[in-house]
């Protein structure tokens, strides 16, 4: 017997159309920028009435230009208004949104608007020398190109392409639209991962899965987001859809800031203090920009604002920096654009105010506990199951209705992404506790294996972070004749530091084991980054893996 419930799809227009009867004045808050991005100082708001409506016009023009079920639409823009628009439109038709990431190297790119096929690019102006660089590689792919602004500047690729201009596009279209109601597994958009090596693999998000990670990133374990937030996602709308914020924040009916393409820490802080900000989201590398600004600046951030890090592994430095000299915490968050991206939230299992700097400050290290919707499970090189002991450490992997079951068009990758089971295979090495908090270790291929003993890159840097003069670590396997591997730490010095190579050890060797210390420490002015602002492990392991013999301190 079947329950006596209605039966209606979860699609993503619902959420717009939501948002447009219950919060219709509450939006996006935007600054008012050029054609080069610089800010004119202006805060204009867009209430997600408003946003409903210009999402129409768009699905009106899209319908237009012949798009249909399933067709790829690429965007490469910053975090703004009309992004927000091609969110909804496309998913809503039952088009697919397919978000690319600008900061990617030319091959990326090109390799990427192929693999999807995309049928139209929608770029800011500010992105058009990106596709004049490419566009001899994919002129046979897209039918057409929409600079996302109120003109089209001047461009090499005039007379090569059709081109519009956003609003010219969208300016004859009615502001009403009879969202088609579709199967919930329909695709509803499509990202890339930005891996180092090897083609980037596309993830392809339906619908239903989108809706239910998007309850999952808005609940009171995670985000806790609702019609008082503030939402400020520093976290790029290209990366993983800005984590899934975007959507939360129109399903809870919370104000959006959009900070553009200006992301430097002191833009950051003026946005916030602007636009009343309460919640940041951010990779490690924005997070640090900003503290650099406030304490060059000596402005202090308001009372009462939270804020989330991921993409990489939150240095505890960082953490204990922003709580004792701002009062915020940033809580941890750990996922995959494989997992939506969530898969897990460090929320504090009691409120701040009744912990100790020590207690909030160690729960920070871990990537918290996942939410309902993810299954995770540590597993041994042979994949038997491993205790949740919060010591032993295995491969982390995951299932959910949120958690891909196979790259797009991706055969290859898909024969080694998935347990015999089913599992996806996160990559990450990790403990799990039996409160069923996770604390990364590593990943798997960045472990470092010296004399038949693993040592943990993060462990090593994280604590070189500790070391005031330190701005950014890396820790790589370096090549060693008689222990296989042995450890070396790449540093950058703050500015007008002179920390030195003895002072990190010795710091170091305050509490790591003599075997776990780096065999040398090398400074450098920076360290390489990926788009989303990882450090590039595998760069530096082919730049640096036979330092040591170079060096003669390989133990020949």
């Amino acid at each position: 017997m079947q329950g006596l419930m209605q039966d209606h799809p979860l699609l993503i227009s619902t959420l717009l159309e939501h948002a447009a009867t219950s919060h219709a004045k509450t939006g996006i808050l935007s600054l008012d920028r050029d054609a080069s991005g610089a800010s004119l100082g202006t805060l204009t708001k867009t209430g997600y009435r408003d946003l409903a409506g210009n999402a129409a016009q768009l699905a009106h023009a899209l319908v237009r230009l012949g798009a249909k079920h399933g067709d790829r639409i690429a965007t490469m823009a910053w975090n703004d208004r009309r992004h927000f628009e091609l969110y909804y439109a496309t998913s809503g038709i039952g088009a697919i949104c397919h978000t690319v990431n600008p900061r990617l190297f030319p091959e990326q790119i090109t390799y990427i608007i192929r693999h999807a096929d995309d049928r139209w690019i929608f770029i800011d102006p500010m992105l058009l020398p990106v596709l004049e660089n490419i566009f001899d590689a994919i002129a046979d792919v897209p039918e057409g190109i929409i600079v996302m602004s109120d003109t089209v500047p001047e461009t090499k690729l005039s007379g090569r392409i059709p081109l519009m201009a956003y609003d010219d596009l969208v300016a004859p279209e009615p502001t009403t639209y009879d969202w088609p109601v579709f199967d919930e597994n329909t695709a509803s958009s499509l990202c890339y991962t930005s891996g180092t090596t090897g083609n980037s693999k596309g993830v392809l998000y339906s619908h239903r899965s989108t809706l239910l990670h998007t309850w999952a990133i808005g609940s009171p374990e995670a985000v806790a987001m609702h019609a008082g937030t503030t939402l400020l996602p520093i976290v790029p709308m290209f990366h993983a859809n800005a984590w899934g914020t975007i959507y939360a924040a129109t399903m809870t009916g919370a104000c959006i800031a959009m900070p553009g393409p200006r992301l430097d820490g002191q833009s950051l802080y003026e946005l916030i203090i602007a636009a009343g900000a309460t919640y940041i989201g951010g990779v490690p590398t924005v997070w640090m920009g900003l503290l650099d600004y406030l304490r060059k600046s000596g402005n202090k951030l308001p009372e009462g604002l939270r804020g989330i890090a991921g993409g990489s592994a939150l240095p505890p430095a960082l953490s204990e920096a922003f709580w004792k000299e701002h009062r915020l915490r940033i809580d941890h968050g750990w996922g995959m654009t494989e997992m939506s991206p969530i898969g897990s939230y460090n929320m504090p299992a009691k409120p701040l105010t009744q912990m100790t700097d020590e207690e909030l400050l160690q729960g920070a290290i871990k990537q918290g506990r996942a939410p309902y919707g993810v299954a995770l499970k540590i597993i041994d090189d042979d994949g038997n199951d491993l205790p949740r002991d919060g010591k032993t450490v295995g491969e982390l992997v995951v299932r959910g209705p949120w958690v891909t079951r196979g790259y797009y068009n991706d055969d290859e990758a898909n024969k080694t992404a998935f347990t015999a089971d089913g599992w996806f295979r996160t990559g990450d090495v990790a403990t799990i506790d039996e409160d069923g908090f996770i604390e990364l270790v590593d990943r798997v291929k960045d472990l470092i294996k010296s004399g038949g003993e693993w040592i943990s890159s993060i462990d090593l840097e994280n604590l070189a972070l500790t070391l005031p003069g330190i701005k950014e670590a890396a820790a790589i396997p370096a090549r060693h004749k008689k222990w296989d591997e042995r450890p070396l730490v790449i540093a950058v010095r703050e500015d007008n530091s002179d920390v030195d190579a003895d002072a990190l050890r010795t710091h170091l060797a305050k509490t790591l084991t003599k075997w776990m210390l780096p065999e040398a420490i090398i400074f450098v002015d920076e360290l390489p980054h990926t788009a989303t602002g990882k450090i590039m492990q595998r760069a530096l392991r082919d730049t640096y893996a036979d330092y040591l013999e170079k060096q003669g301190l390989d133990g020949a």
